[in-house]
């Protein structure tokens, strides 16, 4: 039994997430993310480690960017085998990966005029990373596969996805090698979801795996379990209103933004909150909302019951989806209180920087962030403090009261971590820990190490192991 298995992305990082499997004459990928953090974005420009046309096929787990992010380079450069994910990460890969395209076309635009401006030339080409056209050629090689249902990903190789409750169609996915007779299983874990959180049915457990590479982008935290997230969001949006200002909220569009709107709806029903103006200010945000609604059989038997009588947090009093720029501009000449959820929701680009330039030098407006914020973005460097922050090529003090609420994370935390490991019945060969930066990724490298006695390690980019 040979397996080798190649670490090319999420190893000591969040983001970038690539795994690489060979055997019995048959190669593929586990993701093909992005890169986001500020100090890794070089690798996106990297060529592949291997002809991306000898690849076999793709296992996606789901849209999220620095899962799905470098499949249109990939096929430009010659893929052109099978991407098997679950239908709606089919769709939302389509939208997500439309919409990076082309805000890669238009950051490349913006650097080159800026240069031009300055004088200087930039660390990269000045063109963008890929095109529209590039990313419209990752649509056809989509094939959608069902959760439980086993595909054969070459002779005696075979993977099936299980529903990973972290975003609409996120998969675990499970890869079974046979080799001379024996058998090994290869465990992913992708993102790991939160048992009880809104809209989406709970994470997939495992009784057995030979390996399994586990996520830890909150290895070394814990979530406060008696927060409630409905409250939370009422009392910062009752301060900042009864301050005179603006709620403006940096949102990944999938899933966060949903999510938001689920809570909100809530507390509006419930009169907790006053009757304001929400605005979802993404396109991107607004096409993946029309997404979710076409996917129902994927939601908990809550979200069910909303939908069943008519208070879908999709379509409430006040919810306006905005969908073009004029309207987008429009938002900064509305008068009083109102809440902003746009992307990115880590601040690395679209909508959200012409907002935050509007509104994070108001000492009453509030920057509410609501997901991870990548070491070296721009979310990250507001989030810990920093007193001034370039946006948009200008400098601007950070004046705004600025607030992170951990308990809308889309991931597990450490203990919840380890609650996902432990449904395995017997322990497996090695545990590799992945999805997590350096310290988190350690810190529960050994916790795990400590509560189980079983094997584990954090690769580093580039490490290849033989799994026997």
């Amino acid at each position: 039994m040979q397996i080798k298995l190649t670490f090319l992305g999420a190893s000591q990082g969040v983001t970038g997430s690539r795994f690489r499997i060979e055997a019995n004459g048959v190669r593929f990928l586990v993701d093909c993310g992005l890169y986001q953090e500020r100090q890794f974005q070089s690798r996106n420009w990297d060529p592949f480690p291997v002809p991306p046309q000898s690849l076999d096929a793709v296992l996606l787990t789901h849209a999220h960017l620095d899962h799905c992010g470098l499949l249109p380079k990939l096929v430009r450069e010659g893929f052109n085998g099978p991407i098997y994910c679950t239908s709606a990460t089919a769709d939302l890969a389509e939208i997500i990966l439309l919409d990076s395209a082309k805000l890669q076309e238009q950051d490349a635009e913006y650097k080159k005029r800026r240069h031009e401006r300055e004088g200087r030339k930039g660390p990269y080409p000045e063109i963008p990373l890929y095109t529209t056209e590039d990313a419209e050629a990752v649509k056809p090689l989509f094939s959608p596969v069902s959760y439980d249902n086993p595909v054969e990903i070459g002779p005696g190789i075979e993977a099936s996805f299980h529903d990973a409750g972290h975003v609409l169609g996120s998969a675990m996915i499970q890869v079974k090698v046979r080799q001379d007779g024996e058998e090994r299983k290869i465990l992913f874990s992708g993102d790991i979801g939160r048992w009880g959180k809104p809209i989406l049915r709970d994470p997939s457990t495992f009784e057995e795996a030979d390996y399994v590479l586990v996520e830890s982008t909150y290895g070394d935290r814990l979530f406060n379990k008696s927060i409630n997230m409905a409250d939370e969001l009422t009392d910062v949006v009752v301060s900042t209103v009864a301050a005179g200002g603006n709620i403006v909220i940096p949102s990944f569009a999938l899933e966060r933004a949903q999510e938001i709107l689920y809570y909100l709806n809530e507390a509006l029903q419930d009169k907790r909150i006053p009757q304001l103006l929400v605005f979802v200010d993404s396109p991107m945000a607004v096409n993946i909302t029309d997404v979710f609604e076409e996917h129902p059989y994927l939601f908990d038997k809550e979200m069910v019951q909303l939908l069943h009588e008519k208070r879908s947090p999709f379509d409430f009093p006040g919810l306006t989806l905005v969908r073009t720029i004029d309207q987008s501009k429009a938002i900064n000449y509305i008068k009083g209180s109102i809440i902003v959820i746009a992307g990115s929701g880590m601040c690395t680009g679209g909508r959200i920087k012409y907002h935050l330039v509007t509104n994070i030098t108001r000492p009453e407006s509030t920057i509410l962030f609501v997901g991870y914020q990548a070491e070296g973005t721009l979310g990250r460097r507001i989030v810990e403090g920093e007193k001034e922050v370039r946006i948009l090529g200008q400098q601007y003090p950070v004046k705004a009261k600025v607030v992170q609420l951990h308990g809308f994370s889309g991931h597990a935390d450490r203990d919840m971590l380890l609650r996902w490991l432990s449904a395995l019945k017997s322990p497996p060969r090695r545990v590799f820990v992945v999805h997590g930066e350096e310290k988190s990724a350690r810190s529960f490298a050994d916790f795990v190490a400590e509560q189980t006695g079983w094997q584990t390690s954090v690769p580093a980019y580039g490490d290849e192991v033989i799994l026997d």
